[in-house]
């Protein structure tokens, strides 16, 4: 195992991993998101058709499709 004991070694760590000889891109997201924030309905189904999630597993497993604009 790693000890990931800075936010550094964390980012450089993840960097380092790989699926199907692919590598992550790794950012740091330091903004502070508000609590309770929803989407709206509609944008939630715009949202839903970029989503596939595995039949057995649908709240956990999801595949998020790139949006491109």
């Amino acid at each position: 195992g790693t000890l990931l004991s800075s936010v550094n070694k964390a980012i450089k760590w993840a960097e380092t991993m790989t699926w199907n000889s692919v590598h992550p891109a790794v950012h740091l997201i330091d903004k502070v998101y508000q609590k309770g924030v929803k989407l709206t309905k509609e944008a939630m189904k715009i949202c839903e058709k970029r989503l596939e999630r595995l039949d057995s597993l649908p709240k956990w497993n999801v595949t998020i499709e790139p949006a491109f604009w």
